[in-house]
């Protein structure tokens, strides 16, 4: 009885670990795919070959250069730019989701550590879960979203050099979690 449960709390820990790594996206390396990550009229930080960032808001994009409109119009060659950040999107529906998700999984454990019975279990998840949604909206309100790597030059510094890969590992005769850690 109690090893199902404890397949439960690893699952809902893996399925907000998945979600969280399938939302990061590699940035392009080419700069005639940046307008596949960029539009006229988004605001971006351009990281310059010296090492300035300027923030700009993207007057025209081409494959060979980008224009940005601040303090009078700047012009960036492809051989200029080393990175291009822009400003992700953050909806408060993701803040309420992963509260959700956080919360419930905290009743749920709590409910597990207590020997809980019964309809208790739907009242924990449910009590937690709805407390862990408010903290998620309140907390993405007060942050804004945060830059996202666009593009990276080839050969830039900065490029990631480790990957971490966490895994739930549930058989008959062991329940854990499996850590990769790649240089």
């Amino acid at each position: 009885m109690r090893s199902w449960k404890v397949a439960v709390v690893l699952a809902v820990i893996s399925l907000l670990l998945a979600v969280a790594l399938a939302a990061a996206q590699e940035p392009v390396r080419d700069f005639a795919q940046l307008n596949t990550r960029l539009r006229p009229g988004d605001t971006i930080w351009v990281t310059d070959a010296q090492g300035r960032e300027i923030k700009g808001r993207i007057q025209t994009l081409s494959p060979d250069a980008v224009v940005l409109k601040g303090n009078g119009d700047r012009t960036f060659g492809a051989a200029d730019v080393t990175t291009i950040r822009l400003r992700g999107i953050d909806t408060l529906r993701s803040g309420a989701l992963i509260g959700l998700g956080v919360g419930a999984a905290s009743g749920l454990a709590l409910c597990a550590a207590g020997d809980a019975t019964g309809s208790d279990w739907a009242w924990c998840g449910a009590i937690f879960g709805a407390i862990g949604a408010g903290i998620g909206v309140g907390i993405d309100a007060l942050t804004p979203g945060r830059k996202i790597l666009a593009y990276r030059a080839p050969g830039a510094a900065g490029a990631p050099s480790a990957r971490l890969s966490i895994a739930p590992v549930v058989t008959p005769r062991a329940r854990g979690v499996a850590v990769l850690v790649v240089f």
